[in-house]
């Protein structure tokens, strides 16, 4: 795997006030930490962030250029980035150290490639899982692994132990783990029929005599009591 180079150079964690002015001047803040090094809170240019990482997927290498011995030549990966509840742009990124003698877990996008038999035939794509993690060493993380689904009809799935791993990589899940499958078509079910008009008005007759009846009985009850 090839590393994406960026300039960082060390910062002062002094509150979000600073981070914010940080931000209004182009540059965005961060932290790199790691398992054998000390964390170093750090700047870096924001549009050079966004041209080279923003729009990535997956894991990738980030090779740190600085003027810094602390940052100097430091190898990360890009572990988390925070974004604004507005505008939804990068407002901090952590990196996280790595040691390329030493095998990381890390995700790995899948690319579900061909037209399906079963989606020809009215059924529907379903992936379950869109990546999946693996181990390797850091110079072994895969940009993407590709999944053919070609030959999936209705009912079909694809699992772990079918898909093609690079040499170096373990994926970290069942073999039987299920990756994608074609479901049947949905059907829509039928609207329930109204309630029959004529029996509302059925029943609406029979009250209207009773009703009358009960008005006609009112004279005779004042004839009794003229008597």
């Amino acid at each position: 795997m090839e590393t994406i180079e960026i300039h960082m150079e060390p910062r002062e964690a002094d509150g979000k006030q600073k981070a914010k002015r940080l931000r209004r001047e182009g540059k965005l803040p961060g932290i790199f930490y790691g398992p054998k090094a000390q964390s170093i809170s750090l700047q870096f240019d924001m549009k050079e962030f966004a041209t080279r990482v923003g729009g990535l997927e997956g894991s990738h290498l980030i090779r740190i250029k600085s003027a810094s011995p602390l940052l100097a030549d430091k190898v990360a990966l890009l572990k988390e980035m925070q974004f604004h509840p507005v505008t939804g742009g990068v407002i901090h990124a952590d990196f996280y150290e790595v040691d390329l003698t030493e095998k990381i877990q890390v995700k790995v996008p899948l690319h579900f490639v061909g037209k399906a038999a079963g989606v020809v035939r009215g059924g529907i794509l379903q992936p379950v899982v869109r990546e999946i993690e693996a181990e390797c060493l850091p110079m072994d993380i895969p940009e993407f692994i590709n999944v053919e689904v070609s030959s999936l009809d209705i009912g079909d799935a694809l699992h772990v132990t079918d898909l093609v791993i690079p040499a170096g990589v373990v994926p970290i899940y069942e073999t039987t783990f299920t990756v994608v499958t074609v479901v049947p078509p949905t059907v829509e079910e039928a609207p329930a029929a109204p309630a029959p008009v004529a029996a509302e008005v059925a029943e609406g007759a029979e009250a209207a005599p009773a009703e009358k009846e009960e008005k006609e009985e009112e004279p005779e009850e004042e004839e009794k009591k003229k008597a």
